[in-house]
């Protein structure tokens, strides 16, 4: 277990490596959430779910959504080392022409559907947990939100059908970073009790540090276990996460590093990586 900690934690800071280098080449993107959803992502493709990057079509298949499309560049990178797509293509990222647009197409190799208009996420994932117990298959689906996106009334609408048919084949997971593109979460729409929300729906409900890979992956095995119920992981992260001119601070939700900025943020991960051995 403690191998798989720390392979996890150096495969994490990879992503977040290839995160800046791809946003400071496209000129544009938003670090900010790719950054703060970085072992939420990699915990689930590297450890949790059944997938095969030579067969994208395997109907056994767990599903991923990523309801945030804007966090595209986290999702890229991960696929890009699980072995998608050759790691070269994020130099393509927002390219003209390129299959890893600013928000994600199903074009690319990996990406179940497109994304990036907030808010609907939920209710893709809903559909294909449905289809999945109507079909008798075992696969499980995954769809991970912003919190400022599960403002949206749509969210919630998809959160009491979810428990109307007892979708215990989906998780959900709410990057819980505090920030969204207009400032502080709890000034723009304030989400708490967010917990109790979550269960006065009919959810099972997981509270976790999202940065902490053993918890999460706790909370993914325990979510596994539920029954008739869906299930929820409430991730606590931090807005740009590993790079510490980024951290909380919302002007990186949606802009990217410039060359310099690139290079203090490559150095401060390189230390962080050289920590983990």
């Amino acid at each position: 277990m403690e191998n798989k900690i720390k392979t996890l934690k150096k495969k994490s800071n990879r992503v977040r490596e290839l995160i800046i280098e791809m946003l400071s080449i496209a000129g544009s993107g938003h670090p900010g959430g790719s950054l703060s959803s970085t072992e939420i992502i990699t915990c689930l493709f590297c450890e949790i779910m059944n997938h095969d990057p030579k067969n994208t079509q395997w109907p056994d298949r767990d599903r991923f959504h990523l309801s945030k499309g804007h966090c595209c560049p986290a999702l890229y990178a991960t696929l890009a080392l699980c072995g998608y797509f050759p790691l070269d293509n994020l130099k393509t990222l927002r390219k003209f022409g390129s299959l890893l647009q600013g928000h994600p197409d199903r074009r690319a190799c990996g990406v179940e559907l497109a994304s990036g208009s907030l808010g609907q996420g939920l209710s893709v994932a809903l559909g294909m947990a449905l289809a999945g117990k109507l079909d008798k298959k075992e696969y499980r689906v995954y769809c991970l939100m912003g919190d400022g996106e599960i403002q949206e009334g749509n969210i919630w609408e998809a959160a009491m059908a979810a428990a109307h048919y007892h979708l215990d084949n989906l998780c959900g997971i709410i990057d819980y970073n505090g920030f969204q593109i207009d400032g502080r979460v709890e000034e723009v729409m304030n989400l708490e009790p967010l917990v109790n929300k979550w269960e006065s729906f009919g959810w099972h409900v997981v509270e976790c540090d999202g940065h902490d890979v053993e918890a999460l992956l706790c909370a993914f095995n325990q979510a596994k276990e539920v029954k008739r119920k869906p299930t929820m992981i409430i991730a606590n992260t931090v807005k740009g996460k590993g790079v510490s001119f980024m951290e909380h601070v919302v002007d990186f939700h949606g802009r990217s590093p410039t060359a310099r900025e690139k290079e203090i943020a490559l150095k401060e991960l390189y230390d962080i990586s050289q920590s983990i051995d």
